[in-house]
Parts: C-alpha cells; sequence; structure tokens
C-alpha cells in the first residue's frame, strides 16, 4: 500500500464526534514520549500532517486522519506523562475506553514502544487492553537508530517477555529519522485487511 494522499479530518473526545462514514481505522498509541507522531508523518510522507509537540502529554484529543480517501489514521492520546494529573488521567482511560469499546470500523492498533527501554507499566496495560477488547495488535518499536545490532536483539528479547507475546506476535523496528522500517511496517499495517470491507456509504464527515 503506497500512502498518496492524507489530511486531518477531525478532533474528537466523544463517540458522537467520530467520523460517521464507516470507513475503516488503523489506531496508533503509546507513550507520551515515544515518537507517535514523527513516525505518523514518515509513513505519510508529510513532515507536518501530525503536529511534533516538544512537551510531552500535550495531545489529549483523538485525531483522525483520511488516508487515500479509503480509511483513517487514528492518533490516540499518549499516555505515561508524570506531570498529568490524576483527573486527567482518569479522562483519558475513559475516553479510551470509549473509543475501543463498540469501534467496528478499528480494525487493528500500532503499539509503540521505546526501543531503548524496557516497556512500562502503563505500555503493558494498554497492550492487555487492545487485546481484552479483540483488537489486532502490532508492536512497533520506535528510535531504532539509536541502538547498535546486538542491543536491537537484546531490545527484541526485553520487549517480548515484558508485553509476554506470543511466538507469533513479531516486533517492528522503526526509526523515524533515518525512515527504516518503514515498507514493512505499511505492510504489517495493511496485512490481512481489505479496503473492500469499507462500508458503500463513505460520505465525508
Amino acid at each position: 500500500m503506497e500512502i498518496k494522499q492524507s489530511e486531518f479530518t477531525i478532533s474528537a473526545v466523544k463517540p458522537d464526534q467520530y467520523p460517521i462514514d464507516q470507513r475503516l481505522e488503523i489506531a496508533f498509541v503509546g507513550r507520551s514520549n515515544v515518537g507517535k507522531s514523527s513516525l505518523i508523518n514518515t509513513l505519510t510522507n508529510r513532515r507536518k500532517l501530525v503536529k511534533v509537540s516538544g512537551t510531552p502529554g500535550k495531545t489529549r484529543l483523538i485525531n483522525f486522519f483520511l488516508i487515500n480517501n479509503e480509511f483513517y489514521f487514528v492518533d490516540l492520546p499518549g499516555y505515561g506523562y508524570a506531570k498529568v494529573s490524576k483527573s486527567e488521567k482518569a479522562g483519558w482511560g475513559k475516553m479510551m475506553e470509549q473509543y475501543l469499546i463498540n469501534r467496528p470500523q478499528l480494525k487493528k492498533v500500532m503499539l509503540l514502544v521505546d526501543s531503548r527501554h524496557k516497556p512500562t507499566g502503563d505500555d503493558v496495560l494498554m497492550y492487555n487492553w487492545i487485546k481484552h477488547y479483540g483488537y489486532g495488535v502490532v508492536i512497533v518499536a520506535t528510535k531504532k537508530d539509536k541502538l547498535t545490532k546486538n542491543e536491537l536483539q537484546r531490545s527484541a528479547k526485553v520487549i517480548r517477555e515484558t508485553l509476554s507475546l506470543d511466538k507469533s506476535e513479531q516486533i517492528l523496528f522503526f526509526s523515524s529519522l533515518k525512515k527504516e522500517g518503514k515498507e514493512e511496517l505499511l505492510q504489517e499495517i495493511f496485512k490481512d485487511i481489505s479496503m473492500e470491507e469499507n462500508l458503500e456509504d463513505n460520505t465525508e464527515v
């Protein structure tokens, strides 16, 4: 799949603000400083499609981006930022749960983890949450360019053990800086997903 067109569509905090045109959705989630915005920009060949903030935890909305006029990339709020208040964390949890519950358009979730560090408790919770709601999940280890080949092997072992991944679940290493892993990730994103699943009514939001 080649991404030729991408555009911001809408930001949402509750279900009645989500797109209603029934296009399929692929969501991206991870810690606040994991490089999620840069990854989406790299995949779409757009340097500024998703604003890259210098302040971790700034994104509080669910952002929908229309890709090739066929489906959506969904940028979910980053989690795990220490300076976020308890009430904000609670609000984030509710917003995320509302999105994950009964969202038939959502076909797959890309869970981003930092390849340089052991997945956090929040990462484990997010992984289990995605699996609990029955969505396909792809583990993407970002910032690949920061590690040597041996360090990448150790990182894969730590990630696999910490998240208790099945043998069938692979880890894709990615570098937004060097655009390494881009083609492999795009292939995995659209694996087993047919755009023909989109319903006929693809009315613009």
